[in-house]
């Protein structure tokens, strides 16, 4: 077989064994048996939400286990049919079966990752904070360059995006910036981007040019809804208000209508200036506080399958989860995974989903990659 279909059905086979292995496909299959049975049930819509919490879960072990049986099928025929080619000479026949085959990774690929989507929260709506680091203008100039990063790559997605909260630098750039993505999966794929992230370029607040390091974190945490129930004590939460800055609105400035809650217990903070109305805007941060609250304890029973868990850490040297290098030389690294781009570019333009769908594999797999960062 020619080096280039045998390494995309490479490709293909590895797609293949991931999904496997994520769906137990063993167990899947039973799980599958039992959810059709009960949809045969005619006493299951007598618990509307129920019925479509069955249904839900249906679709997408049924979607999962089709798209692997489909792809596994269309492999072995355009394998049979390139081998059948090379033996008769057919260069037409062979070169039509590698652009198949080629076409069918790619499908593979996003199949892969649409599977992978399976988490108890990652079909929502998804809140993406940015924070700068230390470091004053840079870092905050960096922290308003990430926040534009995720605005485009969800643009092209196709999401909404709403900015919730803005807190403008002193000179440029923010010092934070809560932004609420709705879109299908929207949770799913953005979970991955919380971390540290570490910027190297020409400063241009340097009038001596020279070239400075910047960090800036991101925090991903899902949209809940009124099917997720979150105890909340109104003694354990603080309160402030303050005047919006930054992004615009007639209301901006104007009035004390921002709101900042703190939830003592947990030291967690939300705001939001979204609204004209403090009351809104309460109620906006409320839902971002519970939001908050139930993200921890998703990420606490993944630490408990996984036996590690990827705290919220200081924002600088040690932590960072990816690297962006402008100068002298331009790279993208991931330090989890290993996938770079030698257009940062493109990535700062949104082109995230690289990144995203080798960070989804890694949580499948649990390999762990040795990676070097970036001087």
């Amino acid at each position: 077989m020619r080096a280039e279909a045998q390494a995309n059905a490479d490709k293909i086979n590895d797609a293949l064994a991931l999904l496997r292995r994520f769906l137990d496909w063993d167990r899947a299959l039973r799980r599958l048996d039992e959810l059709n049975a009960r949809v045969e049930d005619p006493t299951l819509w007598d618990d509307p939400k129920a019925a479509q919490d069955v249904m839900r879960e249906r679709r997408r072990l049924d979607e999962a286990i089709a798209a692997t049986r489909a792809i596994e099928g269309e492999l072995a025929d355009t394998v049979e049919l390139l081998e059948m080619a090379e033996a008769e000479g057919d260069e037409a026949m062979a070169d039509e079966a590698v652009a198949s085959i080629a076409a069918l990774a790619e499908r593979a690929d996003q199949d892969k990752i649409k599977a992978l989507l399976a988490g108890e929260a990652d079909a929502n709506d998804a809140y993406i904070e940015v924070h700068a680091g230390a470091g004053g203008t840079e870092s905050q100039d960096w922290a308003e360059m990430l926040q534009r990063m995720y605005q485009r790559w969800a643009e092209k997605r196709g999401f909404k995006v709403d900015l919730i909260e803005y807190q403008a630098g002193e000179q440029a750039g923010i010092k934070s910036a809560t932004l609420q993505v709705k879109g299908e999966n929207a949770y799913g794929y953005a979970k991955t981007e919380s971390g540290v992230h570490r910027l190297v370029r020409i400063s241009p607040y340097d009038s001596s040019a020279r070239r400075h390091t910047s960090f800036s974190s991101v925090w991903v945490y899902p949209v809940i809804d009124d099917n997720i129930e979150i105890e909340l004590n109104e003694g354990d939460i603080k309160m402030d208000t303050y005047r919006a800055s930054g992004a615009g609105g007639q209301h901006v400035n104007t009035t004390d209508s921002a709101v900042r809650l703190t939830h003592i217990p947990t030291g967690i903070i939300v705001a939001s200036q979204n609204d004209r109305s403090q009351h809104k805007n309460r109620a906006t941060a409320m839902n971002m506080l519970k939001a908050r609250l139930y993200e921890a304890e998703l990420q606490k029973r993944e630490a408990a399958a996984s036996g590690e868990y990827a705290a919220k850490t200081e924002i600088g040297w040690g932590h960072q989860i990816r690297s962006y290098v402008l100068q002298p030389y331009q790279l993208v690294k991931d330090l989890r995974t290993g996938v770079t781009s030698t257009a940062p570019s493109d990535v700062l333009d949104g082109a995230l989903d690289p990144f995203m769908a080798a960070a989804l594999s890694q949580r499948v797999t649990g390999e762990k990659v040795e990676v070097e960062d970036v001087d």
